[in-house]
């Protein structure tokens, strides 16, 4: 006779799943960017004498480590890394701006580049609709550059400081408006095509690994679209912060793509895009190649760990790390331009931090889902 016997199976470990996926590797990238900071500022402190070669060893592994957490967290959002490197290097680096914005044109370069291959080779980014928005974010991106440098020649901090805070409450106003648009902004619904869109045909079906599912959506509105990349270009030229922040809310409420394509074009766009935008900076000389070097290692190694991330994480796990960045770039720019502005002397690397940690607990209770309603129909943040 034989017995049958139960077999207790042990449950998977949950590390590689959504929300832990997502949580684990936010936080890794936090503690990475720590320890960056950390070796910049002792690589900083140059001893009389001059910089000794352990001070750019520590400068040069730093900017490596920060490179990478920033690369990871720029993917997984669909940001260029640029608008994570620029504020934090301005805030706490004495660097000069417009090579920190040169660099950061150069970060959001890479890591658009490096996640571009997996996301076409997906479908996740919708490679047609990535080629026309190109077109205008690369000329809108030439021409803030060109801008970038006349106000760096001309007009002085107090233009810089001013154009500084609008982009923050333009950055503000979107990232509020995510928390309140919920699940519309994730999965739009489009009633009407136009001719134009139509006929371009940039419809394009992927398989959505978190649901199991081929999700066919549609497209509209392609020529507000490219007008849409073309602004949003200029504002990306300009300050050197790539623009993945607009990009991604313009893909979504303009030609309504769900946002995790939004997220992933956008990689593409910078990509492509800001190969275009750097070359104004190149010729006044302002991208020193070895204080961009780590930077580039860096994007290309935490841009691969990023894509692989997007591609199993789900679209409301992204839509909070997408809020989360917006309001600390823009506390950053507001901090940048009251300075520019002689309001304030400086900013505290201290508020800094302890703003980044508070933004950081309010994303990760929204990820797992315990922040309170908004509002009874289930669109607000929870």
């Amino acid at each position: 006779m034989v017995k049958n016997t139960e077999v207790a199976v042990k449950p998977k470990f949950k590390l590689f799943q959504s929300p832990w996926l997502e949580l684990s590797v936010l936080c890794l990238s936090v503690v990475l960017s720590y320890v960056a900071l950390l070796m910049i500022s002792k690589g900083a402190e140059v001893p009389p004498g001059g910089m000794a070669m352990s001070n750019i060893t520590w400068l040069l592994i730093g900017f490596f480590v920060l490179s990478f957490a920033i690369a990871v967290i720029a993917v997984l959002a669909g940001i260029g890394g640029g608008v994570i490197y620029t504020p934090i290097m301005l805030a706490f680096t004495p660097v000069d701006s417009l090579i920190v914005r040169a660099t950061g044109l150069v970060v959001a370069m890479f890591s658009g580049t490096v996640s571009s291959g997996m996301f076409m080779k997906t479908g996740i980014a919708n490679m047609k609709l990535s080629i026309f928005a190109t077109i205008g974010y690369g000329l809108g991106g030439f021409a803030g550059a060109q801008g970038a440098i006349y106000v760096a020649n001309n007009m002085g901090a107090s233009g810089e400081g001013a154009i500084r805070m609008v982009l923050a409450i333009i950055v503000l106003l979107l990232g509020f408006y995510f928390v309140l648009g919920g699940k519309k902004a994730e999965w739009p619904v489009i009633k009407k095509v136009d001719r134009l869109t139509a006929r371009l045909g940039l419809r394009q079906p992927y398989f959505e690994e978190s649901t199991n599912t081929v999700v066919d959506y549609q497209v509209t509105r392609a020529g507000w679209g490219i007008l849409c990349m073309f602004g949003i270009g200029l504002l990306s030229g300009f300050f050197g912060m790539g623009a993945g922040w607009a990009i991604v809310p313009g893909l979504n409420l303009v030609t309504g793509i769900p946002l995790k394509v939004a997220a992933a074009s956008s990689g593409v766009i910078i990509g492509m895009g800001d190969c275009i935008t750097i070359w104004p900076y190149v010729l006044v000389g302002a991208i020193i190649p070895l204080f961009a070097a780590p930077w580039l290692i860096g994007q290309v190694l935490g841009g691969i760990l990023g894509a692989h991330v997007l591609i199993k994480a789900k679209s409301k796990a992204i839509r909070y790390i997408l809020i989360g960045i917006m309001f600390y770039t823009s506390f950053g720019l507001v901090g940048n331009a009251l300075i520019k502005l002689g309001v304030i002397d400086n900013v505290s690397g201290f508020v800094y931090v302890g703003v980044l940690f508070i933004i950081l607990a309010l994303t990760v209770l929204a990820i797992i889902d315990k922040l309170p309603k908004f509002n009874k129909g289930g669109n607000g943040i929870g």
